[in-house]
């Protein structure tokens, strides 16, 4: 595999922002395109973005930050979000996110030692009739809990 130098990053970055060129509204499909590149949208992307398009560097800041998709810094290998909305909460998801902080070693928000996998809070996967529900690497699972974690971490080797 070849190193990713600040070249290839740079070169990235054009290519997306190239790809983009004249679309109308082109700020979210890049920042989008910039995460799955990256795995992140990394800082340095943001003045070449902001100056591509337009905008002040505040600005797309501010649609980074609002979002709760984009990171500022890669995810683990598997990403586990937790439904922090009220419905879930009624029924377990406070002892869902305890157990799944305490199996991965790291608390909501944040990423275990080694990468291996990112906690995040959501506030509404949809499935409040089924909760508590978290999504597991893009699969939105309900009724979950510590059991139905463990296996689905295990599954995926985190």
């Amino acid at each position: 595999m070849a190193l990713d130098t600040t070249e290839t990053r740079h070169a990235r970055l054009e290519a997306i922002l190239d790809a983009h060129a004249g679309r109308e509204g082109p700020l979210l499909p890049i920042l989008h395109d910039v995460q799955a590149a990256f795995g992140c949208v990394p800082a340095e992307t943001i003045p070449r973005i902001a100056d591509r398009l337009n905008l002040t560097r505040a600005e797309v800041h501010g649609v980074v930050s609002f979002y709760h998709d984009f990171r500022d810094e890669p995810a683990g290998r598997v990403v586990v979000k937790i439904c922090r909305a009220e419905a879930c909460k009624a029924v377990g998801s406070d002892a869902l996110a305890a157990a799944a902080e305490a199996r991965c070693g790291v608390a909501m928000g944040g990423t275990a030692p080694g990468g291996a996998v990112t906690l995040e809070p959501v506030y509404c996967l949809g499935l409040c009739a089924c909760g508590p529900a978290a999504m597991v690497d893009g699969e939105i699972l309900g009724r979950m809990d510590a059991a139905r974690l463990d296996a689905a971490l295990t599954e995926r080797g985190a």
